[in-house]
């Protein structure tokens, strides 16, 4: 099965407008304080890098990457968690903010939380763009979140269907191909 990119979710103007708050949210909590903001490979990039630059200087952030994966090609998680790239500095005695694109059952964020958790950090706190609660499994509690959405499969700002349609700049739901 093939899909298409559908309707407009979140536009480019709400984007930019909701992150620069979570920026300043996130500025508020971490003021004068050390942050290492750790955004999770692929789908968060651009989230990330717009989210630093809407943190004000008064926080000394400094970034790092992990990747994991539990989709594939597939619009539904497999449930099935993996480590591709770690970290590559340490987070003991650290603040941290993990920068996820979006939440959905919970399973990958549950472990990766648990995981990091194992690396003595001073804090762990989890920002996400979108958040689909109503498909949640695990208990995970996001601290910043940009939206929460319905029970769709999107694309755009870095979300993608088999790498595809991350360059897209507004959150979009996409639908099955329809067959001529």
């Amino acid at each position: 099965m093939d899909y298409e990119v559908a309707g407009t979710l979140i536009d480019e103007g709400r984007l930019a407008r909701r992150v620069a708050e979570l920026g300043k949210a996130i500025s508020v909590d971490y003021n004068g304080r050390e942050l290492i903001v750790i955004g999770i490979l692929r789908g968060a990039v651009i989230f990330m890098a717009d989210l630093v630059r809407a943190i004000d200087d008064n926080v000394d952030v400094s970034m790092d990457f992990i990747s994991v994966s539990s989709y594939g090609d597939s619009t539904k998680s497999s449930g099935v968690v993996r480590i591709n790239k770690d970290l590559d500095n340490s987070i003991k005695d650290k603040d941290v903010l993990i920068v996820e694109d979006i939440v959905d059952t919970g399973l990958t964020l549950s472990y990766l939380r648990r995981v990091l958790m194992e690396r003595e950090p001073k804090s762990l706190a989890i920002c996400s763009l979108l958040d689909k609660k109503e498909r949640r499994i695990a208990d995970i509690s996001v601290d910043y979140v940009g939206f929460d959405i319905p029970d769709l499969f999107v694309v755009g700002y870095g979300l993608d269907y088999a790498e595809r349609w991350r360059n897209l700049r507004s959150v979009h739901s996409v639908e099955p191909t329809v067959e001529a």
